[in-house]
């Protein structure tokens, strides 16, 4: 079987992965430059959540700049994909338990929660697609090929 090209799965990660840096990275420097105004809900945030929010602006715009390394590697590394899913998915516990422990958030931090929560499987599933793909093999719908 002659490939033609990246599978549509391939495809699809790098999509994903590269619009999760750039929105990463960019979302984290408006927290960094705007420190406590980048957040929703907060009327009156004070110097200490300020400053808690740039200093986390700085370590989401390093997340967004690991996906986007990720993703220029060829193939994408299925590892790195799967941890940096893990860390989002583990954000989006975190947001799960601030819920229950302290009540409903701004409401676009639900939106965020979910986002959180529902990538991370995709990500899992589209992990090792252009690994697939650069090594020929077909993964289809089931997930990876039998080598042989």
């Amino acid at each position: 079987m002659v490939r033609t090209g990246k599978t549509a799965r391939a495809k699809a990660l790098r999509a994903l992965a590269w619009t999760m840096g750039v929105a990463c990275v960019a979302i984290g420097f408006e927290h960094l430059l705007a420190g406590a105004l980048a957040f929703p809900g907060i009327a009156d945030p004070g110097p200490t959540v300020d400053s808690f929010g740039r200093f986390m602006g700085a370590v989401f715009a390093g997340y967004g700049a690991a996906w986007i390394w990720a993703v220029r590697q060829t193939p994408v590394p299925g590892w790195a994909v799967r941890w940096l899913a893990g860390v989002m998915l583990l954000g989006g516990l975190g947001r799960v338990l601030g819920l229950a422990v302290d009540g409903r958030p701004h409401w676009f931090q639900l939106v965020l929660m979910g986002i959180e929560l529902g990538l991370p499987p995709v990500y899992f599933w589209l992990a090792d697609a252009d690994a697939d793909a650069v090594a020929g093999l077909d993964a289809g719908v089931g997930g990876r090929a039998a080598r042989g």
